[in-house]
């Protein structure tokens, strides 16, 4: 685990107990259940017996009619709740890593994202990295309410954040298959700025579409781009989606660096400004958490492309999962690891470039090295070669290069033009 929790956090309350009681029941023999039918004495005899029961099931599953909705349980809240100073603290840090300090809108829309997939063993491979594997909608409704309490906006004034009276905080959660994305809005509703939210979701949409037209063009056999939202009910998918593939740059700079730029999708992005940051603090943590959070994800596309048999997980057509925890290939062999070889292959290409992840941010080099110099597990990624780590100047330009020992050396005008070009491709 990257990060020790150190909150914890529950939904629901005595006005919904009755409900809440009963959707954990609902949930604990939706489990049972599960695991009885799936269970090695059990799961022929279930066949034989309760076989002509699923027909129905089986049909629309197979058809695709079922839509599993998005998440939608009450508010979640913080328990045992903080106290100001603390909310205050946490607002603070949370917007200041996101160098959202100044400049609100009316409406801030927060979104998590996750996958909406069937018959998927990998499904937690398309959801949020930083999440463990999990969606992210339960952390970005936390964060809105957080930055809704007019408590803490008070509390936040004196520090130097002043949010607008009108600006409203919007949790979301979008769904990375089908590019849709869902609003919670009724966590903290608002007469107000019921025009902000519908233009919002006119917006949400028309991106959605134009979003599902460009994955469209990559996902083998997807065709239009209404085909794509039935590729998550699909149980015969094996490519619901791409994922991470292709990622190959994370970029630590004022969003002006790439704004308007086509990234491909292939970029990891984090708005910085290291002259907003007086004590590197931000920058300590961008290197410590999003940083290593990018290297698991791209090292686990580059060991699944480039060394398939040790560190990925074969032939998703001849998986099956075994004691809840793993997948084998066939009917026997170790657990496999990694991403199965559809994640990173078309069928005639790879669909990610095993490249090692370029870590590009402008900031002070003595800044990164006293944070490497703080953190050797982070400072191996980059001695090691397991990423490239580059510093850029103060016009965006890929400056320098860590030679690892905390050392740089300066990019020649020839190795700025080889590297920017293919780093454009993502910028």
């Amino acid at each position: 685990m990257l990060l020790n929790p150190a909150l914890r956090s529950c939904s629901g309350g005595p006005e919904v107990a009755a409900a809440d009681q009963s959707a954990r029941f609902e949930a604990r023999a939706k489990r049972a259940w599960g695991r009885f039918n799936l269970a090695a004495v059990s799961s022929f005899a279930f066949v034989e017996a309760t076989g002509p029961i699923y027909v129905g099931k089986l049909i629309s599953d197979a058809l695709g009619l079922h839509v599993t909705p998005a998440p939608n349980e009450p508010a979640p809240r913080l328990d045992p709740a903080l106290d100001l100073a603390a909310r205050c603290t946490a607002a603070a840090t949370v917007l200041r890593a996101m160098s959202l300090t100044k400049g609100f809108a009316r409406l801030v829309l927060l979104a998590g994202h996750g996958a909406n997939v069937v018959n998927n063993p990998h499904a937690s491979g398309l959801h949020c990295g930083a999440c463990g594997g999990y969606s992210g909608e339960v952390n970005a409704r936390l964060l809105a309410a957080l930055l809704n309490d007019p408590e803490v906006r008070a509390g936040l004034a004196p520090n130097g954040i002043e949010i607008p009276a009108d600006t409203l905080f919007v949790a979301a959660l979008h769904d990375t298959t089908t590019d849709r994305v869902t609003l919670y809005a009724d966590d903290h509703p608002s007469a107000a700025h019921a025009m902000d939210i519908g233009q919002v979701k006119t917006w949400l949409a028309a991106a959605g579409r134009i979003a599902r037209g460009e994955r469209a063009l990559r996902l083998p056999r997807a065709g239009l781009e209404s085909s794509v939202p039935r590729r998550s009910r699909d149980w015969s998918e094996t490519r619901p989606e791409w994922a991470l593939a292709g990622c190959k740059a994370f970029i630590a700079a004022p969003r002006t660096r790439t704004a308007g730029k086509s990234l491909e999708g292939r970029a990891f992005l984090h708005d910085y400004d290291w002259k907003e940051d007086k004590s590197f603090a931000v920058l300590e943590l961008i290197l410590t958490a999003p940083v290593v959070v990018a290297s698991w994800i791209s090292l686990q596309y580059f060991g699944s492309t480039v060394a398939p048999d040790a560190f990925g997980a074969g032939n998703k057509l001849l998986h099956n999962v075994t004691g809840g925890v793993g997948v084998v290939e066939g009917n026997g062999g170790p657990l496999r690891v990694g991403l199965p070889w559809q994640s990173v292959h078309d069928g005639e290409a790879y669909a990610h470039e095993p490249l090692r992840l370029s870590v590009c941010i402008e900031a002070p080099r003595q800044a990164m090295n006293d944070v490497l110099g703080r953190h050797a597990n982070v400072r191996a990624l980059f001695d090691n070669g397991w990423l490239h780590l580059f510093a850029l100047d103060e016009e965006g330009r890929m400056a320098w290069r860590y030679a690892g020992d905390l050392q740089w050396t300066a990019m020649a005008e020839a190795e700025v033009a080889e590297q920017q070009p293919r780093l454009s491709a993502a910028v």
